[in-house]
């Protein structure tokens, strides 16, 4: 899951991170990205720069561009925390992940001060009235692209009082985490084995079209195939298909391919090894030819899940159909 965090400076984003870390979770902050820009400036970092130039970076490549790439560098399975979130542009771009949740963190004034104070960074403002100043000129702006704190804190949810004791945070983290973190989302069976497949068929060698087939029984991947030469033979993309290295037309020259198809290599691997595939069900990347299609009949497999069509295997299907073979789409990107 994704944890955003969001507050005024002092509010306690920098101890919840910390607690996060402590647990597993990896961090990253959009401030960092403008931080950046500035050193590569030869500029020293200051608030105020660090509001100049964010504002200069979404004018330029649009509001949520710091959680655009933040975002582009995360991986699926890993818990992360992003701090520094200051735009509203900024949490739709988040919000394109199902598992993230904004944190907004709320203290009083005097209290954010102290923290400010007893942090000591560079440049920070040392009289409160300076520290307010500075704050409010992140809260709102007419421009678009500037911080606009107030509204990006409405939009958070969950809002954590932050008063108290490094210890009272810690307590309310405890307590919140848990039933947020169990609801993540996991991908339903047709979804996993489908990008299954699609793994596989990154390791097609067929010049013409990557394609694979998984074979499951209950809900175990028992055998897989992509298309491309035969065993022994030289790989497609080393010249070993004259079909697929003359460039021929689509639906031609089909006496000279030598590939074999992956739901054909899916069946024959089982063979191979001796698996039976009596009531399983294929899943491919596309729907099965006419020749796939009687091999898959004739193995047992009781089921067939395709992604996309493939454009001569009209009689395919209705075989299929005709021979008691469920049939199913199951699309994704």
């Amino acid at each position: 899951m994704i944890i955003g965090l969001t507050g005024k400076n002092g509010a306690g984003k920098t101890a919840v991170c910390d607690y996060l870390r402590e647990r597993g979770f990896e961090y990253a902050s959009l401030s960092d990205a403008i931080r950046g820009e500035i050193r590569a400036r030869g500029l020293d970092v200051t608030r105020e720069r660090l509001i100049e130039v964010g504002t200069e970076l979404r004018e330029r490549s649009g509001a949520g561009v710091l959680a655009e790439r933040v975002l582009a560098a995360l991986q699926s399975e890993h818990n992360y925390v992003i701090d520094s979130i200051r735009n509203p542009a900024e949490v739709a771009a988040l919000r394109q992940r199902p598992d993230f949740t904004l944190f907004s963190l709320e203290a009083d004034a005097r209290t954010r001060f102290e923290r400010s104070l007893a942090r000591a960074r560079e440049h920070a403002a040392t009289t409160f009235e300076q520290f307010m100043a500075e704050e409010g000129r992140e809260l709102a702006s007419d421009n678009p692209a500037a911080q606009q704190l107030e509204a990006t804190l409405r939009l958070a949810d969950v809002t954590i009082p932050n008063d108290g004791t490094i210890d009272d945070l810690h307590k309310r983290l405890g307590e919140l985490l848990p039933p947020l973190m169990s609801r993540f989302v996991r991908p339903g069976w047709d979804e996993y084995f489908m990008n299954i497949a699609k793994v596989v068929a990154t390791r097609s060698n067929c010049m013409k079209r990557k394609v694979a087939a998984i074979i499951v029984k209950d809900r175990r991947v028992v055998s897989t195939g992509y298309n491309g030469t035969p065993r022994g033979a030289r790989n497609c993309n080393e010249g070993g298909c004259p079909r697929c290295n003359g460039m021929a037309q689509s639906g031609t020259a089909l006496d000279e391919c030598l590939c074999s198809h992956g739901e054909e290599n899916a069946i024959t691997q089982a063979a191979y090894h001796g698996i039976s595939l009596k009531g399983s069900t294929l899943y491919t990347t596309y729907a099965p030819c006419l020749q796939c299609t009687k091999l898959i009949i004739n193995s047992g497999v009781v089921e067939v899940v395709y992604n996309q069509d493939y454009p001569l295997n009209g009689r395919a299907l209705a075989l299929l159909e005709e021979c008691g073979v469920k049939l199913r789409r199951h699309r994704i990107q």
